[in-house]
C-alpha cells in the first residue's frame, strides 16, 4: 500500500481531577468545585434532619485558609473566572460559594490507568504525556482500515476514518472510566494539541494540513505549546499576537531576534509544521514530591513538624522509585522560603537507592548545607539520575 498521511491524535482527559471526583460526588454536577484542598477538607458523612436519609456536607472556598493553590477546577468554576494554579484565598474571593475537595492523587491515577488501558486496546502506539493525556499515532490504525485496493490514499479519506476511530476511543475511555475527554486529530504533536483544546469539553477536532489557515491562525501565539508569556511578550514588541500573524512574519527577523534555531521553529510552528516522532519508550529523568504548607515554617520552632513532613515526603518518594522500579544515584532537596526565593542541593551516591531511610538522611545532608534562618514556604525531596532497579533488570535475563 502507499505511503499513508501522518495521522497523529492528541487525548486530553476533561477536567480530569474535578470529573473524578464527581464519579464520587455525583451530586456535585453542574456546581462549581474546586480541587486542592487538604484532607481537612474531606467532606462530612451525615444524615438529613427530617428524613434520617444519609447525606454529605461539603466545605465551601470561603472555608479556606491559607496560602495553598488550586489543582484544578469544573467547567463551572471556571466560567467564575477560577483556574488552575490560582491561589485559593484569591479563587475564594471571585467564588465564595464553590464546593472546596482535597486532591486524591491515588485515585486519579487509578483512573489515568484506565483510561490510557482502554486506549491501548485500540491504538497501541502511545507516548505519555502525564497524568491526564496522551498522544497517538493513528497512521497505521487507519491504514488497517482503508481500502486496500486504493492507489493514492487522500489525506482527507484518512481523516475521516480517523474520525471514527477517535469516536470509538472516545467511546472506550468512558466505558473504561465514567469520564469525558477531548480528542484532536492533525498531521503532527503540535497541531493536534492545539486541536484538543479547541470544542472542549467532550470535543473531537480536526485540523488537517489544509485547515490550519482557517483554524489556527487566528488564535493567539499562546496557544502554541511552546510559546511561554515570555516569548509571547517579545513577539507582542515586534507587533505579533496571532498564529497568523507569527506565520507572515519574516523569518530573518524572528531568526535575528530569537536566534537561528528557535526563530526557524517560531515560523514552522505557526504553519503548522512539527516533525517529532511519537515517542513510546521515554524513560524519567527525576522522580520528586514537594509541598506547600499552609503557614511559612521555621526550622527551629517547626522542627518537629517539618521533620514528619520532610520524612514523608523521602517515603513517597522511595515509593515511586520502587513502583516504577528504578533507583537514584542522586538525591536532592528544593526549598522556597517566605520571599519566595528557591535553593537546590544534591547529593550524589556511592550506590543507587529506592529505600526511603537511604534518602531520607541523603536528603537531610543536603539539608544541612542551606541556611534555615528563614521561614520555609516550600519543601521538597527529589531523586534523579535514575537507573533501573537491580532485582528488576535480574530477572530480564
Amino acid at each position: 500500500m502507499p505511503a499513508l498521511p501522518r495521522v497523529i491524535a492528541h487525548l486530553d482527559m476533561d477536567a480530569f481531577y474535578a470529573s473524578v471526583e464527581l464519579l464520587r460526588y455525583p451530586e456535585l454536577r453542574g456546581q462549581p468545585v474546586v480541587i486542592g484542598g487538604r484532607s481537612r477538607f474531606q467532606p462530612v458523612e451525615t444524615r438529613d434532619a427530617a428524613s434520617g436519609a444519609p447525606t454529605r456536607q461539603f466545605f465551601r472556598l470561603r472555608d479556606y485558609r491559607g496560602r495553598g493553590v488550586i489543582t484544578t477546577a469544573t467547567y463551572e468554576a471556571r466560567a467564575l473566572g477560577v483556574h488552575s494554579a490560582m491561589g485559593m484565598m484569591k479563587a475564594a474571593a471571585k467564588a465564595p460559594d464553590a464546593v472546596l475537595l482535597p486532591a486524591d492523587f491515588e485515585q486519579y491515577r487509578k483512573y489515568s490507568r484506565l483510561f490510557k488501558q482502554a486506549v491501548r486496546a485500540i491504538a497501541p502506539r502511545i507516548e505519555d504525556r502525564g497524568i491526564d493525556e496522551i498522544y497517538i499515532d493513528l497512521t497505521e490504525v487507519v491504514g488497517a482500515r482503508l481500502d486496500p485496493a486504493e492507489t493514492a490514499p487522500d489525506e482527507a479519506e484518512a481523516f475521516w476514518c480517523a474520525r471514527e476511530v477517535a469516536q470509538e476511543l472516545k467511546d472506550a475511555v468512558r466505558a473504561a472510566t465514567g469520564l469525558n475527554c477531548s480528542v484532536g486529530l492533525a498531521p503532527n504533536k503540535l497541531v493536534a494539541k492545539i486541536a484538543s483544546e479547541l470544542d472542549k469539553p467532550d470535543g473531537l477536532t480536526v485540523v488537517s494540513a489544509h485547515d490550519v489557515p482557517i483554524r489556527l491562525w487566528p488564535l493567539p501565539v499562546r496557544r502554541i505549546n511552546g510559546i511561554g508569556p515570555k516569548a509571547a511578550e517579545r513577539l507582542a514588541r515586534l507587533g505579533i499576537a496571532t498564529i497568523g500573524e507569527l506565520a507572515a512574519a519574516d523569518p530573518r527577523a524572528l531568526r535575528a531576534r530569537f536566534g537561528a534555531s528557535t526563530g526557524d521553529w517560531l515560523h514552522a510552528a505557526a504553519h503548522g509544521r512539527d516533525e517529532r516522532p511519537i515517542v513510546t519508550d521515554s524513560e524519567p529523568k527525576s522522580i520528586s514530591r514537594e509541598t506547600t504548607f499552609e503557614r511559612d515554617l521555621h526550622a527551629v520552632r517547626d522542627r518537629a513538624e517539618l521533620s514528619r513532613l520532610f520524612t514523608a515526603l523521602a517515603e513517597r518518594v522511595a515509593a515511586d522509585l520502587q513502583r516504577k522500579s528504578y533507583a537514584a544515584r542522586t538525591i536532592g532537596v528544593k526549598l522556597r522560603f517566605e520571599d519566595f526565593r528557591a535553593v537546590t542541593r544534591d547529593l550524589t551516591l556511592a550506590e543507587p537507592t529506592a529505600d526511603a531511610a537511604a534518602i531520607r538522611r541523603a536528603a537531610g545532608l543536603c539539608l544541612k548545607r542551606i541556611d534555615l534562618s528563614r521561614r520555609i514556604r516550600l519543601l521538597g525531596v527529589r531523586a534523579s539520575a535514575l537507573v533501573a532497579h537491580e532485582a528488576e533488570a535480574d530477572r530480564a535475563f
